[in-house]
């Protein structure tokens, strides 16, 4: 008995020494990702470049291309606020075109054990500007050719929570959270009243909050 205590004790000793190695957070590396945004496919095209800036905060900025404003219309028509529509017809919303942009910065509230970079659960406040031209419109009054346009303008800010995973070069970056945002349409509208033309020219300002919920996919740099 006396004989195996100083091999228990070096046996003990090496499974504490290995355990502490396993467990100890691998060094901190800074990272590059770049990604994409398949949860709003449906009517713009989202393209994400995030930089770590140390351990805990990465700087996340964003572009956005817009091809069409039509689920803005469909909003329109199904949800009534009581507030002022914008003078823009389906046609209009529907060849929408835009361009956006987008800054936030992830505060990485839990790390992985084993993560070589700011990879985990996060924070992220992001600021985003859109800019969306709806297309001219002809219209014939009193044998004259009008042109009708408009244009809307979207600041909002969103408070997000999400989780980046790893596999590989492979990202994957859930999130869900809340915002607001506020709309800003200016149009131009021609009528007529017997012989004369009336040119409206109008701005709806909607302020409202916003529910987010999707999913980035992209890679490792």
């Amino acid at each position: 008995m006396k004989r195996s205590l100083p091999f228990f004790l070096l046996f003990a000793f090496s499974c504490l020494t290995t355990v502490a190695q396993e467990t100890r957070q691998a060094p901190f590396r800074k990272g590059t990702y770049l990604k994409v945004n398949p949860s709003t496919i449906i009517n713009e095209l989202d393209i994400y470049l995030e930089q770590d800036l140390s351990e805990k905060l990465s700087l996340e900025l964003g572009i956005t291309g817009i091809y069409t404003d039509y689920p803005d219309y469909v909003f329109f028509k199904r949800i009534d606020l009581g507030r002022e529509k914008p003078g823009i017809t389906t046609e209009q919303f529907v060849e929408g075109r835009g361009l956006g942009f987008r800054v936030g910065m992830k505060w990485y509230l839990v790390r992985q054990a084993a993560a070589f970079n700011a990879r985990g659960t996060y924070f992220e406040p992001v600021l985003f500007y859109k800019k969306i031209f709806y297309p001219k419109e002809d219209v014939v009054l009193n044998n004259v050719i009008y042109k009708d346009d408009g244009d809307k303008s979207i600041y909002g800010i969103q408070f997000l929570l999400g989780r980046q995973m790893t596999r590989g070069k492979w990202i994957l970056d859930p999130y869900l959270g809340i915002g607001v945002r506020s709309k800003v349409y200016h149009y131009t509208n021609h009528s007529s009243s017997g012989v004369a033309v009336n040119v409206d020219r109008g701005e709806v300002v909607n302020v409202l909050p916003s529910l987010h919920l999707g999913i980035k996919v992209g890679l490792s740099l």
